[in-house]
């Protein structure tokens, strides 16, 4: 078997709403085209799933297109979210959302995690998922933070 590397990222930002809110948010793949530019389409329930949810994603690389058939494998409301797909082209993708509680709002923490990666991703790679990430992370809080403000009295 070849060798195989583990490769993890995390991003967080501060969000002004509860934890459930952010969660729910980011939860509902229906959600994930606002927010992460690669996601090209999105196949699921118009909800935040539940572990042994599944769903599809459309998902943009430099290569071009691929579809990411993802499973929800653990949720703990307004705390916890882990979805994985298994790739030909990376191995399996664990994505973990988790939030907490905070003076400021809810720490929203994405993490990133594929467990074997054919090689190490080289610096400009990892460049590139810090930036998409920072965006990422920005819309997420826009969305939620602007979603609040139309609901509040």
């Amino acid at each position: 078997m070849a060798e195989t590397v583990r490769f993890e990222r995390s991003h967080d930002i501060v969000i002004e709403a509860p934890p459930a809110e952010v969660l729910d948010y980011v939860s509902n793949p229906n959600t994930w085209p606002e927010w992460m530019p690669a996601t090209h389409h999105i196949d699921s329930p118009d909800r935040p799933l539940q572990a042994g949810d599944r769903f599809a994603e459309r998902w943009g690389t430099s290569g071009g297109e691929v579809q990411l058939d993802w499973r929800v494998v653990e949720r703990e409301d307004a705390r916890l979210w882990v979805a994985e797909a298994d790739t030909a082209f990376i191995g399996r993708i664990v994505a973990r959302y988790t939030t907490e509680e905070t003076p400021a709002g809810t720490r929203y923490t994405r993490t990133v995690v594929n467990p074997s990666r054919p090689k190490a991703p080289t610096e400009e790679m990892v460049l590139r998922i810090d930036a998409e990430a920072a965006v990422c992370l920005a819309n997420i809080k826009a969305a939620v933070e602007r979603r609040r403000s139309t609901v509040r009295p």
